[in-house]
């Protein structure tokens, strides 16, 4: 319950990619004939971050990565916010990386955390939870990002994502810390 609430706030506040990439190309910092690429990009960073970050997951526990990831969405923000400030080459390396490190501590993770608070019986069902709660999320996201988009502004919108993800963070923090306790098979949850 807390963890599919946790991640379905957050997810509220991801700005998804296909936004991201229309922002880099508003930028200057991408050709339309290039635009296919980005995804590309993002990809082959959550390819080579996944593996470390799950380890740190492992290691420091779930819930720092998965904020951490969230630092990172949000550091993409940020950099795409003062995009016309930035180099077009570091803009679009620096968001694109960004966006995959973000996907690489969250994806795999919240896997492993409903697993974990899951009952053995009943492990697949928690992380559909959690995967539906996300992409929930995410989908009420596109709505309200497409729509301040539209009515206002794409920098408003990005303002608004922003600053609330941020406000959202601690939160989602505070909700998984009560995450954290050992799962039903008995395996620290490291929430």
């Amino acid at each position: 319950g807390r963890l599919a609430l946790a991640s379905g706030g957050l997810a509220l506040f991801s700005v998804s990619d296909g936004f991201i990439y229309l922002t880099l190309r508003d930028l200057g910092a991408v050709q339309l004939a290039y635009f296919p690429l980005l995804f590309l990009g993002t990809a082959a960073a959550y390819l080579a971050l996944a593996v470390p970050l799950g380890r740190l997951a492992d290691r420091v526990g779930r819930r720092k990565v998965l904020i951490g990831g969230h630092v990172a969405l949000l550091g993409a923000y940020i950099l795409l916010l003062a995009g016309e400030a930035v180099n077009h080459a570091i803009l679009l390396v620096g968001v694109l990386l960004l966006l995959g490190l973000y996907y690489a501590a969250t994806d795999g993770v919240f896997a492993a955390m409903a697993a974990a608070l899951s009952p053995p019986g009943v492990r697949g069902s928690g992380i559909a939870v959690v995967q539906t709660a996300v992409a929930g999320g995410r989908l009420l996201s596109a709505v309200l990002f497409g729509l301040l988009w539209t009515l206002f502004s794409q920098q408003l919108a990005l303002v608004c994502f922003a600053v609330a993800l941020a406000v959202a963070m601690p939160l989602a923090a505070r909700t998984l810390r009560l995450c954290d306790h050992v799962g039903a098979s008995g395996e620290s949850a490291h929430a």
